[in-house]
């Protein structure tokens, strides 16, 4: 491509010398390299800015198989290099003009990006998202909820008419207390794994998500950045929780080792970008 048309694509920040030999391509299947400065190295590929022009990168990611493969090729490259070493991940589609913009950039934050790597060689990052499925756990809410067993054993001991009027009830209670029963089972989940965690990052739930199904919601969406050490003890835990729950009507996703996308980039969370 001519030289004026191409730009650096950077996907996160490293050690200097790190060994990309071995790494996967990366975006538009192009060689990851590094550019150093100082004690900091950035991961880069050389694309065609004509293709990355901010107005284009605009247009472009209202197409989702547009902007899918580019995640993945992202990703794909973090991951590797998050598997060999620590590494800073910077935002998707983080853009400069060429070599000496990186290099001002990594000079700029040195302290911060320093202190980022730092925290990503202490751990891994993992991910759970939990959901409820309302269709099962409809059948188990009485097991779940003290307000719904009491109302059970009262109907249970009523007299014919009584019973009807107690057992609308329950149905009426069992739909009031899925939020309650979700709040409890939420909590639970985080308190027996946060001890085991460096940091846990935990996303805010939008008020209806689905997971195959309509009646799936998602009721939990956390990271938790766990050292090699404790993740034995954390998985154990997990499995303790899940066989726990898991014939209650939840559902259980977990999934990692992840790069840290959500313990180092609030320390270099301004635009990164200079053009």
């Amino acid at each position: 491509m001519p030289k004026s048309s191409e730009i650096w694509y950077v996907y996160g920040v490293v050690l200097r010398g790190f060994d990309l030999s071995r790494a996967p391509e990366g975006l538009e299947d192009t060689r990851v390299e590094l550019c150093e400065g100082g004690e900091l190295a950035a991961l880069v590929s050389r694309i065609d800015g004509r293709d990355y022009e901010p107005a284009a990168v605009e247009r472009a990611t209202e197409n989702v198989e547009w902007l899918a493969s580019r995640a993945v090729a992202h990703d794909r490259v973090l991951t590797w290099v998050s598997d060999h070493g620590p590494v800073v991940p910077l935002p998707i589609f983080s853009l400069f003009s060429g070599a000496p913009a990186v290099q001002h950039m990594l000079r700029d934050r040195s302290a911060q990006l320093v202190e980022a790597l730092r925290r990503a060689a202490s751990g891994r990052e993992y991910a759970l998202r939990v959901y409820r499925i309302d269709s099962e756990i409809m059948k188990s809410a009485v097991e779940l909820s003290p307000k719904l067993a009491q109302l059970r054993d009262a109907a249970a001991a009523a007299t014919p008419g009584q019973r009807y009027l107690l057992e609308r009830k329950l149905d009426t209670e069992r739909k009031n207390e899925l939020h309650a029963i979700t709040s409890r089972v939420a909590r639970s989940v985080m308190d027996a794994l946060r001890p085991l965690a460096i940091d846990v990052s935990e996303s805010r739930i939008a008020p209806r998500g689905t997971h195959g199904t309509a009646d799936a919601a998602l009721i939990l969406d956390a990271a938790f950045l766990v050292e090699p050490v404790a993740l034995e003890r954390f998985q154990r835990e997990l499995t303790a929780i899940v066989d726990r729950h898991s014939s209650q009507g939840f559902r259980f996703d977990f999934t990692g080792p992840w790069p840290l996308y959500h313990f180092v980039q609030s320390q270099i969370e301004q635009s990164v970008n200079d053009i």
